[in-house]
């Protein structure tokens, strides 16, 4: 393993994701999702994904200058077209514009779609809260699960977000998938000759199975069975069918190809204080009061700022795969 404080890991990421052919603002952008990512416990996607983002730049499924196109359907609603671009550069755009329309009504809609893979999902709602907002979010993407009944990926692992704000702390944040776990768990298993739990997947002919390999060619599985079905089919219509993205069944692969997954990622965000003035403080005392009562709250334990203290810790494999991606000096030395 290697250790890495958040300047320097961040720079790793800049520089690696430059190297790959983002623009600067994409780089800055996913760099610093990818921190967040590592520092509030989601390491499945924070570096570990990145290295499909670097490939992603090189091949051409995800378009490394893209400058994303908003616009504004109605008052309280932003529509994003990501342009084949990363969905965190889309979101960094309509930040500011999103927080003062939900200040003006109550309640704003962020809409994108034409993306490659949302990454960490709670880093957009974190966000709004940090701005004392309540927000949910939910995207999709490539098909990689399927649902009880079925032999076949029909949707993508589908994850949605909840967070809100919590007075003098870190906010309060969901953030979950609707798979039993992570397409790069299943992967890194493979990689490390490791068995799968019951219940993660089921191979290309639609049978339970242990072995990673046979699951990569087969499906994940949704938590809960038929409920994580539920929840899956909602995200995919509110993250592909009310933003126009591609469903999860015609969405390109994320890690194979030339074309864009053209994901979509829904947003909405409201102002709580509107409706309850003192929200953050009641929201406060009731999750300290759950928190007596031995209840898990997402978020309390991890630190003052809700994110983990100490090193970002990468295996050393990972960091030289993403550094390769680095921009090299060129070699000028006379040769004899």
């Amino acid at each position: 393993m290697r250790r890495f404080d958040q300047k320097t890991a961040s720079e790793l990421a800049y520089a690696a994701c430059r190297g790959a052919g983002a623009g600067e603002a994409a780089a800055r952008s996913l760099a610093e999702a990818t921190i967040s990512a590592e520092l509030h416990g989601k390491s499945a996607i924070g570096f570990r994904h990145l290295v499909d983002y670097l490939a992603a730049f090189v091949a051409g499924r995800l378009v490394g200058d893209a400058e994303p196109e908003l616009s504004s359907p109605a008052a309280a609603i932003i529509r994003c077209d990501a342009r084949g671009g990363i969905a965190q550069l889309g979101f960094d755009r309509a930040f500011e514009d999103l927080c003062r329309r939900c200040a003006a009504y109550g309640v704003a809609i962020f809409a994108q779609h034409n993306s490659y893979t949302s990454g960490e999902l709670g880093w957009y709602v974190r966000r709004l809260a940090e701005a004392g907002l309540v927000a949910f979010a939910a995207t999709n993407g490539p098909a990689l699960m399927t649902a009880p009944g079925g032999k076949v990926p029909v949707y993508c692992t589908n994850p949605l977000a909840f967070a809100a704000p919590v007075e003098n702390g870190p906010p309060l944040v969901v953030d979950q998938a609707s798979s039993a776990t992570a397409f790069v768990n299943v992967r890194e298993r493979a990689e490390r000759g490791e068995t799968l739990p019951w219940g993660w997947a089921i191979d290309e002919n639609g049978d339970e199975t242990t072995d990673p390999h046979a699951a990569m060619k087969g499906a994940l599985l949704t938590f809960g069975g038929p409920r994580g079905a539920n929840i899956a089919l909602m995200v995919e219509v509110l993250a592909a069918g009310l933003t126009g993205a591609n469903w999860s069944l015609d969405a390109p692969s994320f890690d194979r190809g030339a074309e864009t997954p053209g994901a979509g990622l829904f947003v909405v965000a409201i102002a709580p204080e509107l409706m309850a003035p003192d929200f953050a403080g009641r929201l406060r005392r009731q999750t300290e009061r759950l928190a007596r009562l031995g209840i898990h709250i997402p978020g309390r334990g991890a630190g003052p700022s809700g994110m983990r203290a100490g090193p970002i810790e990468l295996p050393s494999s990972l960091v030289d795969q993403i550094d390769a991606y680095r921009p090299r000096a060129p070699d000028r030395s006379v040769q004899s």
